[in-house]
């Protein structure tokens, strides 16, 4: 099957990466979607396993549509009996863009009509009951050229299920997953996050450093489909109790000026299986001090409008003078604040716009010593 992983704008280096410590080489990326060929064991292991991925899609085809017409055509030319019942519970899911087509949802209706009329016509029933499995049908249009998939995750693969608790401006679990696999953290290496909020970017850090799959824990849509092998699941979460780390003991630290905070993420922390690894600490980033080397910080420090102007450059001015006392440390940092790299204090030597919560975001990245080489 040709399989599309969709991915968050700057993510897809990321993602890429970690496609190809999965065995799966170099997947082209084009327009925000990652693109492979596997079966449905793969489909099994990419939804388990990928830590940056937001779904694992089948991708059916892709057609010229500058017509409903045309769409309709098009949508039914395409074998949706060989993964669809007659019991689908069919949801559509569509975007257009610069397209003579730009009403989504009369779109997906007119796909959806063809996809009836396909399976009536295919698995020879009158109707069709839509009271079992679900099947989020997807229809991307762009240029006039409609692409049609399925969506085997169901809920979005940053819903690892350990995050259960509200918490103010969460920050994704699949970009706080970049963000680390794109820094120089490496098990074995201090880590510190001194705005811990909830505790998404210590878990993370922990379930990447112990080579932990993010989900292996939670179920997808894909299966429920009768189409699906019973045993691709239990494949792929075998295959993650047999490559995680249970030896390597891990310095991760946490902290928070927030006691709410942290009490949410011990909570998810514990959900996630990590505890044990992360030391919460109730604390003002500017207390922060360590005697260990080459360790790294990484955080999403406040700027939404919780704090007023002057505030928010204190506090990335002061974050910046805590970060050039520690030695050779690394530091990278989440920020909408449009001043967060000159309040700081100097150029990052690494820069990347990535998006939370659709806020426009630069990822900084500042580089201490590299630690010496083993002989």
């Amino acid at each position: 099957m040709d399989l599309l992983i969709p991915v968050a704008a700057g993510v897809e280096a990321s993602v890429k990466r970690q496609l190809n410590t999965l065995g799966y080489g170099d997947c082209p990326a084009i327009n925000g979607r990652i693109s492979l060929a596997g079966s449905f064991f793969d489909v099994a292991r990419l939804n388990v396993f990928l830590r940056s991925g937001e779904r694992v899609l089948i991708e059916l085809g892709s057609l010229p549509a500058e017509t409903f017409n045309e769409l309709y055509d098009g949508a039914f030319s395409l074998p949706w009996e060989e993964f669809l019942s007659p019991h689908s519970l069919i949801r559509m899911d569509g975007k257009s863009y610069k397209s003579k087509l730009g009403a989504v949802k009369a779109a997906g209706g007119v796909v959806k009509k063809a996809i009836v009329a396909r399976l009536r016509e295919k698995l020879g029933v009158r109707t069709l009951d839509e009271k079992g499995e679900r099947a989020v049908v997807g229809v991307s249009i762009f240029g006039d050229v409609a692409s049609f998939t399925l969506d085997t995750s169901g809920e979005g693969l940053h819903k690892r299920g350990y995050r259960t608790l509200a918490y103010d401006a969460p920050l994704k679990e699949t970009v706080a997953a970049a963000m680390i696999e794109s820094s120089v953290y490496r098990a074995g290496k201090p880590f510190a996050d001194l705005f811990c909020g909830s505790g998404t970017i210590p878990i993370e850090a922990a379930l990447y450093a112990l080579n932990i799959a993010p989900n292996a824990e939670r179920t997808f849509d894909f299966t429920q489909w009768k189409c699906a092998p019973k045993d691709a699941l239990s494949m792929a979460r075998q295959e993650a109790e047999d490559v995680r780390d249970r030896n390597t003991k891990l310095s991760l630290l946490a902290s928070d000026i927030s006691a709410n905070a942290l009490s949410i993420a011990r909570y998810h922390a514990k959900r996630a299986g990590v505890a044990e690894h992360i030391r919460f600490s109730c604390a003002d980033m500017r207390e922060f001090s360590s005697e260990e080397r080459y360790g790294v910080l990484l955080s999403n420090p406040p700027y939404g409008e919780r704090l007023k102007e002057s505030d928010l450059f204190s506090l990335y001015r002061d974050f910046g003078r805590m970060y050039r006392a520690l030695p050779d440390w690394s530091c990278y940092f989440l920020s909408g604040y449009a001043e967060a790299e000159r309040a700081f204090g100097g150029r990052a030597q690494k820069r990347r716009k990535l998006y939370n919560a659709n806020i426009s975001c630069g990822f900084y990245g500042y580089l201490g010593a590299k630690p010496p080489k083993n002989k």
